[in-house]
């Protein structure tokens, strides 16, 4: 392009796009930064937002590449005064008013603004956007790598396995300076910028999350942190449903009944790629699915739209489902109240759920709903809860609400509503929640149900038939009744059947 005079907006600084152009020699000529640009980068920095530190680096590296080039460095400023707490769109519009007024061509990455100042007969370099490339970070992952951890004045490390079975291992035994960190932030952030598949999630004082691709990347700088710290995370393998062995029990109540799901495990054993997996099962099947995230690291088709929680409140989101009525919707890391809040919204609104929570354990889960919602909610809203450990399902739970005397309590009018919770596979009653007084009980009757039958059943045949020897045998119970006795009928033995049954064991009569 022939010299001439231009002024550069935000965007075309930040993306890295403004100071390239500069150095192949596209931009010759009077390169202007507006006062104000310096002034909202200084701002976003004071705060800790990412933007201000890359804006300023960014800044710096154009200032030494201009006299390498044909292009003059030269900084204007206007004597108009402009609000302190400057917004970018008031930037943006300083900039376009200022090239409009001097002639000068505008140089953005923003297509918007672009089409704002051609409408108002402004030249516009719209500057193109380049592939991200190989990033400097992506060399310090193998295939094997599920995250790396990089800190200023710390050797990096990364963590290599597979979710459940992995070891830190040291990547280089020479600590990284705050100065190598600072570089691969504003890498990162320049390539999220540029990509389509890239997002600043969320940028706030001290911290930036950004999806980029397949890697969700969490900066931290001082005054949050003790120093630059830099963590990607990136999923290495994509499960299908098929890959997770799923009993056929469980895949018929994914097909029928499940619609209040619940995915629990600690930090690390494939909540998230199992959710993901569940969700492609259910659009295969030609099902409406959306999921909400924050970010959305999630790897799905392009048939199932990601929400991120970061850029709409939760009112909004709340909105957008009810109207756009999904079958199902992937609500992955349930963490605040408002999380719950919605999840428990939507179920109730008749929309299937999928919630992905933190747990040690898996009742844990269930737990973290008991003082967020009334106790005989609990089953509407969750029905199947599934816990992960190390990449496989470890345990599956279903929910059902039943009037009855809790286990270890014998008194008759202490019966009430109980919330049992079952092991799917097995249908053993593993625990019992229930109020008593003002508290909630959380009560294992794993092991004592099985006594406590035994005890119910063994108490009712002696009333029944006072001559029989009464035995058990794992789920088994043998009576041994006189041959003559007087007390024996066939209405009698039908009833101790009837009783057997309802007690889950099987019977056996055997005279004497």
């Amino acid at each position: 392009m022939a010299d001439g005079t231009y002024v550069l907006d935000v965007d075309s600084i930040l993306d890295g796009s403004a100071r390239r152009l500069i150095v192949e020699g596209s931009l010759s000529g009077r390169i202007l930064i507006h006062r104000i640009v310096i002034d909202y980068f200084y701002r976003e920095a004071r705060v800790g937002r990412s933007a201000g530190f890359t804006g300023l680096e960014e800044l710096s590296k154009i200032r030494e590449a201009a006299p390498r080039g044909s292009a003059e460095f030269t900084i204007i400023e206007e004597e108009k005064l402009y609000p302190k707490d400057v917004d970018v769109d008031q930037v943006k519009k300083t900039l376009l008013s200022y090239a409009w007024r001097s002639g000068a061509v505008l140089v953005t990455s923003d297509p918007l603004l672009a089409r704002a100042a051609r409408a108002m007969g402004v030249s516009v370099f719209l500057s193109r956007k380049v592939g991200p490339g190989k990033l400097g970070i992506e060399e310090f992952f193998t295939d094997k790598t599920m995250s790396v951890h990089l800190k200023e004045g710390v050797i990096p490390i990364a963590k290599v396995g597979r979710p459940g079975r992995w070891a830190f291992v040291a990547i280089s035994d020479k600590p990284l300076k705050r100065s190598d960190i600072e570089d691969i932030a504003r890498e990162i952030i320049e390539a999220a910028s540029l990509a389509e598949d890239g997002f600043i999630e969320i940028d706030r004082m001290g911290s930036t999350i950004i999806q980029l691709r397949d890697y969700r990347i969490v900066i931290t700088r001082p005054p949050l942190s003790d120093g630059w710290e830099v963590t990607a995370v990136r999923p290495i393998v994509k499960l299908k449903l098929s890959d997770y062995n799923v009993p056929e029990k469980l895949l018929k109540r994914f097909l029928e009944r499940a619609e209040g799901i619940l995915i629990a495990g600690a930090p690390g054993m494939g909540k998230t790629t199992f959710a993901q997996a569940l969700a492609e099962f259910y659009s295969e099947r030609g099902k409406i699915v959306k999921t909400i995230e924050s970010p959305r690291d999630m790897r799905l088709p392009p048939e199932i739209t990601q929400y991120s929680k970061s850029y709409a409140d939760l009112g909004e989101l709340h909105d957008i489902l009810l109207l756009s009525r999904p079958d199902y919707t992937v609500f992955d890391e349930l963490r605040t109240d408002e999380d719950f809040k919605l999840y428990v919204d939507l179920r109730l609104a008749g929309i299937g759920m999928i919630g992905v929570v933190h747990a040690t354990e898996p009742i844990d889960a269930i737990q973290r709903f008991i003082r967020r919602v009334e106790l005989g909610m609990i089953p509407s809203i969750i029905d199947t809860m599934i816990f992960i450990h190390e990449g496989s399902i470890s345990k599956v739970y279903e929910l059902a609400m039943t009037v009855k005397l809790p286990t270890g309590l014998k008194e008759a009018e202490l019966s009430r509503p109980v919330v049992e919770v079952r092991d799917f596979l097995t249908g053993e009653l593993e625990y019992e929640i229930y109020t008593f007084g003002e508290q909630t009980m959380v009560v294992p009757v794993k092991g004592k149900t099985r006594e406590a039958q035994k005890g119910a059943l063994e108490t009712q045949l002696k009333k029944l038939l006072p001559d029989a020897e009464i035995e058990f045998e794992d789920m088994r119970v043998i009576l041994k009744i006189p041959r003559y006795s007087t007390k024996l009928t066939a209405k009698k033995l039908k009833r101790a059947k009837r009783l057997a049954e309802k007690h889950g064991f099987d019977i056996r009569i055997i005279p004497i």
